[in-house]
């Protein structure tokens, strides 16, 4: 029996960190449901408030109504006690009572109707107070499960990544080598170039002064100086 029991138990076990591994999964949508759930409520007290005020009225008028009632009839009884009916002035007396005892028991319903509707109207007031503190904590949860989602997103991708992102990097060192070194290839080009069209050797018999060369502007005016002085 003792190790079923600790079946039971581990079973039991399980079944609750399942049980709140779902509700932390949907930690947010049950919140906003309980929000759901409690602005309802609130509507539903609302209702009941209003149908407390609604009653209320009509003991107010009610009690109104057995007021003129009773002024009414006190004016009937005066009337009778000046007539000299006494008897009559009685029995209308004795209605002035059945209308203030119903009177007394309506005062009695209405003082409760009144206590009623203050109790309720304050806990409507501190049930809107907290529905939108609810809503308003909702809002932040929510935005900062959407950061943090985002986060762990980006974060996962750089880490999947980032082999990739290294594979980038070295295709591009290989495309800027292989750049440079078609651009020393050109470079080599064009020096071979020079070698073979005598270029290279031409230029450095100029600047040594050997060579055929044209004939520099100073010394084309000191032969037309010499021409015009001869």
């Amino acid at each position: 029996m003792s190790i079923l029991k600790k079946l039971f138990t581990a079973v039991r076990g399980g079944a609750r960190e399942a049980g709140e591994a779902i509700v932390d999964a949907n930690g947010i949508r049950i919140f906003e449901q309980e929000i759901a759930d409690a602005q309802n409520a609130l509507q539903r007290a609302k209702k009941s408030l209003t149908e407390v005020m609604a009653k209320e009225m009509q003991t107010k008028r009610k009690i109104s109504a057995l007021d003129a009632s009773i002024a009414e009839h006190e004016a009937y009884a005066g009337q009778a006690l000046e007539k000299g009916n006494e008897t009559l002035a009685l029995e209308i007396a004795e209605k002035i009572g059945d209308f203030e005892s119903e009177k007394a028991e309506h005062d009695q319903v209405l003082a409760g109707f009144s206590n009623h509707i203050v109790t309720l109207k304050q806990q409507v007031k501190d049930a809107e107070k907290s529905i939108k503190e609810n809503q308003r904590q909702l809002t932040m949860v929510k935005t900062t499960e959407s950061v943090q989602q985002a986060t762990m997103a980006v974060n996962s991708t750089l880490n999947t990544n980032s082999s990739s992102m290294t594979n980038a990097r070295q295709s591009l060192e290989r495309i800027k080598q292989r750049q440079q070194d078609r651009q020393d290839q050109l470079g080599a080009a064009k020096v071979l170039e020079a070698d073979t069209n005598g270029d290279d050797l031409k230029a450095k018999m100029a600047e040594a002064g050997i060579g055929d060369s044209s004939p520099k502007s100073a010394d084309i005016l000191a032969r037309i100086k010499a021409k015009q002085n001869g």
